[in-house]
């Protein structure tokens, strides 16, 4: 699905194809639903969360959504474009959906969940399809039957557009198979959005990357043909309200190295470059909403492979802080990547925050399932907090997994600072999070939160707005988190 216009018009004014209609807590009474009630029962429609029911001769779409709130109407949204995706409609139209007349979160997820539900990736079909909607046209008239704003109204629309069309770019990303996109191709990725945007791209190669003595990410990437990049991408608006830095893990694929994954766990391995591919996304839409923050953006760009170079267990590497890593198993590289890029991002830009995104450990997804964000870092509950405060806007899951003294020792290297494996199996999203800590300066100590996106960013099955494959996990929290933080008082209309 292509586009999303909202129009101050009518519906009964606006020309589609469909009309689409959600059905918010199993009201049928409702506006918009009332006089389909008996069919609709007839037909056996419950308005359960995200169920949807055809009428094609009457030229109505219905979904339900169990309340009117934000992430309730995103994944109706998507469902009902979902639902149309192999039909021949090319045009919808649907009501504007609020909850309060002056609040248009709602109406953002709205449009969020209509380009979301209505993503495809088809780059590598040999036919392709031209089935399912092309347009969405929604109307002034709203579901409650306030007045709304119009001004207000289109900015929301403009945002969910950019919000959505960010994620959606960094799902092709993800998406994109590892002999098509590799470090190299991801540097590129960065240098175009440059040449389109008001951003600035800094791209180091493997010598600039010995100068700034990065030894461990340059270990990890030494046995692929490929070779490593650190890209470090910038937004820089005049009287900036703060500074933001951003770090990706951007493994374009990961065998496991020496500790050779076995053959069923590397299917899907494309998608450990997630955490860098979310920074692309991010900073293209910190750009396109001219926010008043200055956002850093710096990504590990890096191919675990195997050969007669690769780096081995019982290696120890000199970070680019000094502190020296045994290597327990070259699976574990991720954080590998990340140490060395955070200390570079810690050095370049002194940040009011520092947050970094990656799939990092399988554990993670033991502990809080494949759906949900693992939130991490010190002590640091005002930096927690507005992440969740911001996962609350965003529609995406996060749970805080805590730190503590007892798992810092599983870290204990008796040749080393630090092993980059722990020595218990248990705690495993923890410990790695608390290597990464041990690469946090003074200054950013409780200014850092790390995000476990291994659960959400890609699974293989259709949920909620997010479909199969790539999700563009993390994008849409640090967006949010992004906009309260341009606002400064942490309040606003996309708020309530």
């Amino acid at each position: 699905m292509k586009r999303v216009k909202f129009y101050e018009k009518l519906l009964n004014e606006i020309e589609a194809d469909i009309e689409i209609v959600i059905v918010v807590a199993k009201n049928f009474d409702q506006r918009f639903v009332d006089e389909y009630h008996e069919l609709l029962q007839k037909a056996g429609f419950n308005g359960e969360q995200d169920e949807t029911i055809l009428l094609a001769e009457k030229g109505k779409l219905f979904v339900g959504a169990d309340s009117i709130n934000a992430s309730d109407i995103r994944s109706a949204s998507a469902n009902a474009v979902r639902a149309l995706s192999n039909s021949n409609f090319k045009i919808a139209k649907m009501a504007t959906y609020l909850n309060h007349p002056k609040c248009t979160s709602v109406l953002r997820a709205q449009v969020e969940g209509l380009l979301l539900g209505g993503y495809k990736f088809d780059r590598y079909k040999s036919k392709k399809s031209d089935k399912g909607l092309h347009k969405i046209r929604i109307s002034m008239e709203e579901y409650n039957g306030f007045e709304i704003d119009i001004p207000s109204i289109q900015r929301t629309v403009e945002k969910g557009i950019i919000g959505a069309e960010a994620v959606n770019f960094t799902r092709d990303i993800v998406n994109t198979a590892p002999d098509d996109c590799y470090p190299d191709i991801m540097a590129q990725i960065a240098k175009e959005l440059c040449d389109k945007r008001d951003l600035e791209c800094e791209i180091l190669d493997v010598e600039q990357m010995k100068e700034e003595k990065m030894e461990a990410l340059l270990a990890v990437g030494r046995a692929s043909r490929h070779e490593p990049k650190l890209i470090h991408l910038s937004y820089k608006p005049q009287n900036p309200k703060a500074v933001i830095s951003i770090v990706g893990k951007g493994l374009t694929y990961d065998s496991g190295g020496l500790s050779l994954k076995p053959a069923d766990f590397m299917v899907t391995m494309k998608s450990d470059k997630s955490g860098g591919s979310a920074v692309l996304g991010i900073m293209k839409a910190v750009e396109e909403l001219n926010l008043p923050i200055e956002v850093h953006g710096f990504i590990g760009a890096v191919e675990n492979m195997i050969g007669g170079d690769a780096y081995k267990p019982d290696d120890v590497l000199v970070a680019k802080n000094g502190k020296t890593i045994e290597v327990r198993n070259t699976d574990a590289e991720g954080r590998l990547v990340l140490a060395d890029v955070l200390c570079y991002a810690q050095e370049k830009v002194k940040a009011d925050y520092i947050f970094d995104m990656a799939t990092l450990t399988g554990a993670c997804v033991v502990g809080v399932g494949n759906y949900t964000i693992g939130v991490m870092g010190f002590d640091n509950d005002p930096v927690s907090q507005i992440i969740y405060a911001a996962d609350m806007l965003s529609g995406e899951l996060t749970a805080k997994l805590p730190f503590n003294r007892y798992l810092k020792k599983t870290l204990k290297s008796e040749i080393a600072d630090i092993c980059n494996i722990s020595n218990t199996r248990y705690g495993g999203a923890i410990t790695a999070a608390m290597f990464l800590g041990e690469f946090i300066d003074e200054h950013h100590k409780n200014r850092w939160a790390h995000l476990d996106i291994a659960g959400p960013a890609f699974v293989e099955h259709a949920w909620g707005e997010n479909p199969s494959g790539a999700t563009g996990a993390g994008v849409r929290t640090l967006l949010r988190l992004l906009e309260k933080m341009s606002r400064g008082d942490g309040h606003g209309e996309s708020d309530k």
